[in-house]
Formats: C-alpha cells, sequence, structure tokens
C-alpha cells in the first residue's frame, strides 16, 4: 500500500509542476480513456521518490510521466496497462532518445521516461498509447520548455 501511495505522489507531482510553456493539458480524453501527460525536471521529485524508482534527480534531466486511466464507475477511474512510445524533438528537429518504462504496483500503473534537458531547451513529445484492451493507438502531444538554471 505504501507504494501505491508512492506512485499516487509522484503522479500528483507530476500534473502539477508545470511551466507557463506548457501548452497542452495536463490530460486528454478518447471515448472510455484519459491519458494524463506532464514532463519536467527530474531535481523536483523528493529525493525518497526518485530513489524508490531509479530516477537520477538532476535539474538537467526531464522526466516525462504518463498515465492511462479506463472510466469506470469509481470517481477516479481505473488505471490499466497500456503499450506506450514517445519520441521527442527540439526546436531545430534534434531527436531525444525517449525510452519508455512502466510502473506497476498493483492498482496503479504509470509510464516514466528520462532524459537529458539543457537550459531553456524547448521539446515537442509525441506519445502513442494503446490500452491493453482496446485497438489504439491514441496520441497525444505536449510543448514543454526546461529551464536548468
Amino acid at each position: 500500500m505504501r507504494r501505491v501511495q508512492q506512485i499516487f505522489w509522484l503522479f500528483l507531482l507530476s500534473c502539477t509542476v508545470v511551466t507557463a510553456v506548457n501548452a497542452t493539458p495536463a490530460a486528454e480524453s478518447f471515448g472510455d480513456y484519459t491519458i494524463h501527460i506532464n514532463a519536467f525536471n527530474s531535481d523536483t521529485l523528493q529525493p525518497n521518490m526518485a530513489k524508490a524508482y531509479n530516477i537520477i534527480r538532476s535539474k538537467n534531466r526531464g522526466l516525462l510521466t504518463i498515465s492511462v486511466v479506463k472510466k469506470s464507475n469509481s470517481a477516479n477511474g481505473m488505471p490499466i496497462k497500456a503499450k506506450v512510445d514517445a519520441k521527442a524533438t527540439n526546436l531545430t528537429g534534434q531527436l531525444k532518445n525517449i525510452q519508455i518504462r512502466e510502473i506497476n504496483d498493483g492498482a496503479a500503473v504509470y509510464y516514466i521516461s528520462e532524459f537529458n534537458v539543457a537550459d531553456k531547451e524547448v521539446l515537442d513529445f509525441t506519445i502513442n498509447v494503446t490500452p491493453s484492451d482496446d485497438n489504439g493507438p491514441y496520441t497525444v502531444t505536449l510543448r514543454q520548455q526546461f529551464f536548468t538554471q
């Protein structure tokens, strides 16, 4: 149960750490599914959270978080597994290496990726999500600027 709470707080933090450049909502709905996305500098994570999930805390590291929630009778919906892939490009068209890893802890399922960022770098993310019980894919985008100084 403690680990589920940690994941919840990681996700909650990822939804609230948003800069003014983030022009996309933190969530986008596709029928019965809502896809939550965010990207931020990993140094904003609490040290114990970063350690629990082997995340490197650094102002020069970005963290992309993704979760997929299926509508249900529950007010919060039900987190579900999905096939998730992502790519990111900077404003000069350079492709960033985005490798997604799944965090699955009982009732909670999240997808994260860590990557290097430079000061004032703007990244355009394209994320393709195929829920495990659906044909998909659903595509969401996010533009995020990172500040390291």
